[in-house]
């Protein structure tokens, strides 16, 4: 018998998308619970502890951003939105708030398990960093094995995306890094799959607000990409 695969919290209150997307998920292992309001998906994703949350913005009562101005103050939990395809801006400010990928309806259920299994390969810490000892760059201490950041000793909680980002600028030893390259190697999209560099961009504003006084270690080379000082 095959073993059970991680637990999915799909927060959606159109029930047929919500049918459709627990029997694409299940036939793969997945463990699915549902809620069809943002404020019992905030009840059940601390009872149930998800290892990954599907979120639609556009709920009745508090919507899916209000869910992840709460979610974010507790919970590191990967965030996969599921947003209009005009609703640009609540994308951008989803990815502000926390999350970690978007799919944009209508969507191929393909599409979202693809994004789901890359987004869980992450924050299940399969990394390939050298070295079992923590990286120093600068004040910033990074445990890879433990997944454990630390700015001048204290403890920075990362979201997986975060995390991905500063060890792949880390890897790099101060090479520019195009938003392609990131994209690609953290995302798993490629130029046809409908996300933008944009997305890489505000994964590094917040991770460069978690680093605080380190952030300008992180360097932008216009219209390219991004590279680490490492000294």
């Amino acid at each position: 018998m095959t073993a059970l695969r991680e637990k999915i919290l799909v927060i959606e209150d159109e029930k047929d998308l919500v049918r459709l997307i627990r029997y694409n998920l299940e036939k793969e292992k997945f463990r699915v619970v549902s809620a069809g309001d943002a404020e019992s998906g905030l009840v059940l994703a601390r009872k149930a502890k998800p290892d990954l949350i599907i979120l639609d913005i556009m709920l009745p009562k508090m919507d899916g951003l209000d869910f992840l101005r709460n979610f974010r103050k507790e919970s590191q939990v990967p965030v996969v939105l599921l947003t209009a395809k005009r609703s640009e801006l609540d994308r951008i400010l989803g990815l502000k708030l926390g999350a970690d990928d978007y799919v944009v309806k209508p969507f191929s259920v393909g599409e979202l398990h693809a994004r789901v299994e890359a987004l869980l390969r992450r924050s299940n810490g399969q990394v390939n960093v050298d070295g079992k000892k923590p990286v120093l760059v600068g004040a910033i201490e990074v445990d890879f094995e433990r997944h454990e950041v630390k700015v001048k000793g204290k403890a920075t909680s990362l979201t997986p995306k975060e995390f991905e980002l500063l060890r792949l600028l880390i890897e790099a030893k101060g090479k520019v890094l195009s938003r392609d390259q990131l994209l690609e190697r953290i995302w798993g999209h490629g130029k046809d799959m409908e996300i933008d560099t944009r997305t890489v961009d505000q994964h590094i504003a917040r991770l460069r607000h978690k680093l605080k006084a380190e952030a300008t270690r992180i360097s932008t080379v216009t219209n390219f990409g991004y590279q680490i000082k490492m000294n």
